[in-house]
């Protein structure tokens, strides 16, 4: 029994996937399993769950970062009015973008580390302050006319059938996972979320440690901006609005612990998916 138990517990995560697509698959059938339905659940994680691993490796270090919502919205609206009103090429634009969402997280970082206040208090202050300049920048209206080859990374497929942002969820999770599990630098990031005060007296710059984790997840959301900005066609000031309480719950249903030092990216990642397919399932139902 005590084998059982800890295997349960080990695959626990799996375990609840496998049951919500069975209990969606035996009620909807003709619907929910078909591939189409599987490639849009897909599709629909892959934002979320680039999101996400930004989120985690906050979590991670010890800290917590409830501004990414914003910060998606704000690389939709600014690759928006690059893309229309300054008439860059579509890659300028999404370069600057995600430099931008780079340097904000880098902000909110630095802010938070070196103030010393709360992450939940500093990140939602920046939220609501980039909520505001998203708006601001245009005018509280969506940016429509973005040239068509701007859309790919939202839109595309490659070989017709495998939509682009799937791969890219993909590519950044296997690069995430082996920085983290395979990379002494990417051990940091545990250490110091684990026990900050022995991490600091072995040697490690924990502040550092704790400003890059913020910077990550600044490239990890302008990725996911540009995927979103992509997707909707259009820049939105509210297209990443209640994403972070999302991104959050995924992650700790996930295993990501909220104390830090703990959480892998594959479980991260299940999480995600859980509550997709807890979505679409649902819908389907009615």
């Amino acid at each position: 029994m005590s084998k059982t138990f800890a295997t349960f517990k080990k695959y626990s995560v799996e375990i609840v996937l496998i049951i919500l697509i069975a209990i969606f698959g035996i009620a909807r059938p003709e619907t929910f399993l078909k591939t189409t339905n599987f490639i849009t659940i897909l599709r629909q994680s892959a934002i979320t769950g680039i999101m996400s691993l930004g989120m985690m490796i906050c979590m991670l270090a010890g800290g917590l970062n409830l501004a990414i919502g914003s910060m998606v919205s704000l690389v939709t609206v600014t690759s928006a009015i690059m893309l229309t009103q300054l008439g860059l090429h579509w890659s300028i634009a999404y370069l600057i973008s995600i430099a931008i969402c780079t340097f904000t997280g880098w902000l909110t970082g630095f802010i938070i580390v070196k103030t010393k206040i709360w992450p939940m208090i500093g990140s939602l202050a920046m939220q609501t302050i980039l909520s505001g300049v998203a708006y601001i920048i245009c005018r509280g209206l969506p940016i429509y006319g973005l040239p068509e080859e701007s859309k790919i990374f939202g839109l595309g497929k490659v070989f017709d059938f495998l939509p682009i942002p799937i791969v890219f969820l993909v590519i950044v999770a296997v690069i995430f996972a082996f920085f983290l599990n395979k990379t002494y630098f990417g051990r940091l990031f545990y250490a110091t979320g684990s026990n900050e005060e022995a991490a600091r007296l072995s040697g490690i710059k924990t502040d550092r440690v704790k400003v890059i984790s913020y910077v990550i997840c600044g490239i990890l959301c302008g990725i996911a901006g540009v995927i979103m900005t992509g997707r909707v066609s259009s820049g939105q000031p509210a297209a990443g609005t209640g994403m972070e309480m999302t991104c959050l719950t995924a992650v700790v249903i996930g295993g990501v612990s909220m104390n830090g030092g703990e959480g892998k990216t594959f479980k991260a990642i299940i999480g995600v998916l859980i509550i997709s397919v807890l979505k679409n399932g649902l819908t389907i139902m009615n």
